[in-house]
């Protein structure tokens, strides 16, 4: 028996885990709260893993692997399985889901240990990861849509976890708003999808893109529409521009959320969209020029803001959305299997910089504040080195995680446009920047807090634990690809190759011949990382003072990015103030209370007066009924002779 046959398993442990704690959790203690919720994540983890061994054994030669359960919809001629499916773009996924959410999981036991809401919060967790693993193992899209909901309702959930401070409800209804609008293009696109190709299944749609690009339905760009409107669904999931917005107050959340949703897996769901529809967006050179434009102009974008937050969980949620920019970037230059790899890379070092934050904010008592940190790193070593290499990963350091992926990325983007190579290349030195000032302000210098009132401590071990395996991760998770630097495979896209092989030219520059080990060593993004460095350490380590006095100095552009380019004061007054008028006063006042309840009203006061009126008919009098008698029969004889004439 193999696993592979029963797939249905992975998700569904998770999902018991939810249930089990959602119904019956508080009436448990709490360690069988832990266990449940660990357990089915293990359990989960250790399924992922006997997958994996046994898709490189015998069971190879029958990937992709696709098993249909049951009918799920039959309508007419439309017909949707609930079916599973394990490819090589799958495996990768799974396994960075399981692997990353159980180390999450692990984490979380001691950094959410006094929250009242414990069980609740662990329930949250494990529907997430349920939602989230039929998510990548759906073989069909609408499978693959429930799964895109589910976690965008689970992140509705979380971000709102505290729902006692309006903060996080408002970010909570903010992400479910921007949400809908990306998820509306996402359903727009799948209609027009199940129109021109008469079905939602991967295997029935992506291998026949070539015949439906040649029919009168791809020269009518059909499919651009369809890659268009399926991208809208990735901006609004991965929080590109202009759907960005809601990302970043994302942080009101606890922050093993930030760590798992909103940095490793469900932001990611938009790329490994993308990556899996890859032939509909190939056969659209004018959809592969719009994702490669806007996630570039998102990485740089985000990455300005970035050089001036000060808490130290939006420093991190706006390089959250800059390196989302840098595989939408990967993808639409047709470098799939490189956007890919850095998803996967960026789970390692980002998930372990939100980890090793929230230890941070953990050991200074909840303080999120950059200027009220300093001279941590010899009172929490064990953070400052761990976030240390994720630094390094984030910043594209030779030999770390982050330079194999960002430099494959850039290396494919300039043999498709120099321009957005040297926008690439911009940002990855402002990443350097922005990241190396977090470590500077939070861990070097004098302490600029109470040390009286603040006894900073060293997060507990299952909150380490979890911190040291990621920064392994971070330090040789890309070493998998390094033999590509000096003429050797790169086994990660030689892995991905079979799943991510495309009809078009553009595919197959990901694959392009290596630039030798010294020049990828001394190339222009490590160049720009080290210049990043530099510029960090003479601010706010030389000259400390100095980034005060080019805040004064440069204070329109200060303040712009401090204001982060005024776009959710914009958004407020262009769209949400006009529908609050629209919904207020038209919608209420005009048309409900005015138009629907005036008619209401109108015809009981009509009917209240008549009958007052007529109660007077009434009066007891004989001579009075006989004469209305006489009357009614005059007036009903007049009507039946005229009627007969």
């Amino acid at each position: 028996m193999l696993l592979l046959d029963y797939l249905w398993i992975i998700p569904l442990l998770p999902l018991a885990g939810a249930a089990a704690n959602g119904i019956f959790g508080r009436r448990w203690p709490k360690k069988i709260v832990t266990g449940v919720a660990l357990g089915s994540t293990t359990l989960a983890l250790l399924s992922a893993l006997e997958v994996a061994r046994e898709f490189f054994g015998p069971a190879a030669a029958r990937i992709p692997w696709t098993h249909s359960y049951f009918t799920w919809i039959s309508a007419g001629g439309f017909r949707a399985d609930f079916a599973l499916q394990m490819d090589q773009l799958t495996l990768v996924m799974l396994l960075v889901v399981t692997g990353v959410g159980w180390l999450i999981h692990i984490y979380s036991i001691g950094y959410m240990a006094d929250d009242a809401g414990y069980t609740r919060f662990f329930s949250y967790m494990n529907l997430f990861m349920f939602f989230m693993l039929v998510l990548i193992l759906a073989a069909n899209y609408l499978l693959m849509f429930v799964g895109w909901e589910g976690v965008g309702l689970c992140s509705y959930l979380l971000i709102g976890f505290f729902f006692l401070k309006p903060s996080a409800t408002n970010a909570a209804n903010k992400a479910f708003w921007v949400n809908r609008i990306g998820d509306f293009g996402f359903l727009l696109g799948l209609f027009l999808m199940l129109r021109t190709f008469g079905s939602l299944d991967f295997a029935a749609v992506l291998p026949h893109v070539t015949e439906v690009a040649a029919s009168p339905a791809g020269q009518a760009g059909w499919l651009t529409a369809i890659a268009l409107l399926l991208f809208v669904g990735a901006v609004g999931k991965s929080a590109q521009l202009p759907l960005y917005v809601w990302l970043p107050d994302a942080m009101e959340g606890p922050t093993p959320v930030s760590a798992l949703i909103h940095a490793a897996t469900m932001v990611t769901a938009g790329v490994y969209m993308v990556a899996r529809s890859h032939t509909i967006f190939l056969a659209s050179p004018a959809a592969m020029q719009v994702v490669a434009v806007v996630g570039c102009v998102t990485a740089f974008f985000a990455a300005t803001i970035g050089l001036v937050q000060t808490d130290i969980k939006k420093v991190l949620a706006y390089s959250t959305v800059s390196q989302l920019g840098y595989m939408f970037l990967g993808c639409g230059v047709g470098a799939f299997g490189a956007g890919i790899f850095h998803l996967m890379t960026h789970a390692f070092f980002k998930g372990l910089l939100f980890l090793a934050a929230g230890s941070v904010i953990h050991g200074m008592g909840g303080e999120q504040d950059m200027r009220r940190m300093g001279g941590l790193r010899k009172k929490i070593p064990w953070t400052f080195w761990t976030m240390l290499m994720a630094t390094l990963a984030i910043a594209g350091a030779p030999g770390f995680s982050g330079f194999f992926s960002k430099d494959e990325i850039l290396a494919a983007t300039r043999d498709v446009s120099v321009p957005l190579w040297a926008l690439g290349v911009l940002t990855a030195g402002l990443t350097s920047l922005y990241m190396f000032r977090l470590i500077f302000l939070a861990f070097f210098g004098t302490a600029r807090y109470d040390e009286r009132k603040t006894h900073v401590h060293e997060s507990p071990r299952n909150m380490l634990a979890p911190l040291v395996v990621l920064a392994v991760l971070s330090v040789c998770g890309g070493w998998i690809a390094a033999p590509h630097l000096w003429g050797g495979v790169n086994h990660f896209d030689n892995f991905l190759s079979p799943v991510l092989a495309g009809p078009s030219p553009a595919a197959d520059v990901a694959s392009a011949e290596p630039e030798s080990l010294l020049a990828s060593l001394l190339g222009a993004p490590v160049i720009a990382g080290l210049l990043g460095f530099s510029l960090a350490w003479w601010l706010y380590i030389r000259r400390p003072k100095e980034p005060e006095k080019l805040a004064q100095s440069l204070s329109v552009p200060y303040k712009l990015l401090l204001g982060k380019y005024f776009v959710d004061e914009l958004y407020d007054a262009v769209i949400v103030r006009p529908l609050v008028w629209i919904s207020g006063f038209v919608l209420w006042h005009i048309v409900d209370e005015g138009a629907i309840d005036g008619t209401v009203n109108g015809v009981a006061r009509a009917a209240t007066e008549s009958g007052d009126h007529l109660r007077y008919i009434n009066s007891g009098n004989e001579r009075s009924y006989a004469a209305w008698i006489v009357l009614g029969a005059v007036v009903f004889t007049t009507l039946l002779f005229w009627a007969v004439r």
